[in-house]
C-alpha cells in the first residue's frame, strides 16, 4: 500500500493520569501540546528517518529509530500495511519529560496517529488508535485523554482463557482488552500544572508501590474515584437536582430539562468542594513521597487550603484542579516555590479534542 499522501502534521495534547484517586484509571488531557511534523522523503530508496528535535528533550532524546515516536510509527505503518517509509520528522516539544504530563504516551499517540492518517483517508479511527496505544504503552489511563482528550476512565477487559468476547445482550459483544469511556468536563475547570526542575522516572514510581493495600484503603479510594465525573462536571449535578424536583412534580422528562439558576450555582458551589474529596488517595501517593519531597510538600500546601492539589501521573508534576478562575490565589499559595527558581507553573484549559491531524 503506498501512502495517500506526503505530509502529516500531528497535535497531541499532555495529560494528567490519576488525578489522585483514580491510580491506573482516570486520564485528563490538558491544553498543551507536542506538536510533529512527518514528511516523505523524496527519494523512495531513502528508508532512514531523519529526526529534527525542538524544544523540551531537544538535548537528550535520540535522533535515530530508537526514539520512541519513530519506533511507535515503524510499528503503526507495518499494522496499516504501508511498509517501511522513509521520512523526515521535526518535533515541537513542550511537554516536559519524565514529569508526569504523559510524554511518552503523546509520542506513542503521535506515531500511531501518523501512520493512520498516511494509510487511511477521512477521520481518525480513534478506538483502534487507542487500542495500538495501550498495548504499546501497557496501560491507559495517559493514552486514553491523547486520544479522545477530555476526562477518560479505563481498564483492562479480562475475558476467561480461550474467550475473545463476551456477548451482551441487546448490544455488541464485549471484547478483550483496553476500554475507555469519555466524560465531559466543564470549560469552568482549569488545571495548574506546578513542573519541577527535577525528574522522576515512572519506573522508579512503580517499584515504590507495595504489592497488597489494606481493604480499607481500596474502599476509600473507590468511593472518591466514583465522584469524579460529576466534580467535573458541575451541569450533570445541576440536572440531576431539577430531576428530582421534576419526578417529584409528576412532570417527568419535559421538568428535567428546566434546570433552574439557582440550582446550577448551587452545583458550582459544590464542585470545588467534589474536587478536593475526589482527589485524596490512598493507593499510591503516600508510598512514592519519599521519591519526591518537594513535590509532596507543594501537594499538601495546596490541600491545607483547600484547593484539589495531586501527583500529575507518577510524578513530579503537582496538579492543582479548581472549578472558577483562582489563578492569583492560587499562584500566591506557592510563591515561595516559584520565586525559588525550583518550580514553574503552567495554566492550562481541559483540552476536549484529543489528537489532531493535518495531510498535505
Amino acid at each position: 500500500m503506498n501512502p495517500i499522501c506526503t505530509q502529516v502534521r500531528v497535535r497531541v495534547p499532555a495529560t494528567s493520569a490519576n488525578l489522585g484517586s483514580g491510580f491506573d484509571t482516570v486520564g485528563l488531557a490538558l491544553d498543551y501540546h507536542d506538536e510533529l511534523t512527518f514528511t516523505l522523503n523524496p527519494d523512495p530508496t531513502d528508508g532512514i528517518a531523519h529526526v529534527f528535535i525542538h524544544g523540551e528533550g531537544e538535548d537528550t532524546l535520540p535522533r535515530d529509530e530508537t526514539h520512541l515516536v519513530v519506533s511507535t510509527f515503524r510499528r503503526a505503518c507495518a499494522t496499516f500495511g504501508l511498509g517501511r517509509v522513509g521520512f523526515t520528522l521535526e518535533a515541537t516539544n513542550n511537554i516536559p519529560q519524565a514529569r508526569g504530563m504523559g510524554s511518552s504516551a503523546e509520542a506513542i499517540v503521535a506515531g500511531i496517529a501518523a501512520a493512520a492518517a498516511f494509510a487511511q483517508p477521512g477521520e481518525l479511527n480513534r478506538p483502534a488508535i487507542f487500542d495500538m496505544a495501550a498495548q504499546i504503552e501497557g496501560h491507559p489511563d495517559n493514552v486514553a485523554p491523547a486520544v479522545f482528550g477530555g476526562l477518560t476512565v479505563s481498564w483492562d477487559f479480562a475475558t476467561a482463557e480461550g474467550v475473545g468476547s463476551v456477548a451482551i445482550p441487546g448490544g455488541e459483544p464485549l471484547h478483550g482488552g483496553f476500554h475507555t469511556v469519555n466524560y465531559p468536563v466543564d470549560p469552568a475547570i482549569t488545571a495548574a500544572v506546578f513542573v519541577p526542575d527535577y525528574e522522576l522516572s515512572t519506573e522508579k514510581a512503580r517499584q515504590a508501590l507495595p504489592k497488597d493495600v489494606p481493604h480499607k484503603d481500596a474502599v476509600y479510594n473507590v468511593s472518591r474515584v466514583g465522584l469524579l465525573p460529576a466534580a467535573m462536571n458541575p451541569v450533570v449535578l445541576a440536572q440531576a437536582e431539577a430531576q428530582g424536583g421534576a419526578d417529584a412534580l409528576g412532570t417527568g422528562a419535559a421538568g428535567a430539562a428546566q434546570v433552574t439558576p439557582a440550582a446550577f450555582a448551587t452545583a458550582a458551589a459544590q464542585a470545588n468542594a467534589l474536587l478536593f474529596t475526589a482527589t485524596q488517595d490512598r493507593l499510591h501517593q503516600p508510598y512514592r513521597t519519599p521519591l519526591m519531597p518537594p513535590s509532596s510538600e507543594l501537594i499538601e500546601l495546596f490541600r491545607a487550603k483547600g484547593y484539589a492539589a495531586a501527583v500529575s501521573g507518577a510524578g513530579p508534576c503537582v496538579l492543582v484542579l479548581h472549578y472558577g478562575n483562582a489563578r492569583e490565589a492560587i499562584d500566591q499559595v506557592a510563591a515561595a516555590q516559584l520565586a525559588s527558581g525550583h518550580w514553574r507553573v503552567l495554566h492550562l484549559p481541559i483540552n476536549t479534542k484529543g489528537v489532531e491531524i493535518e495531510r498535505r
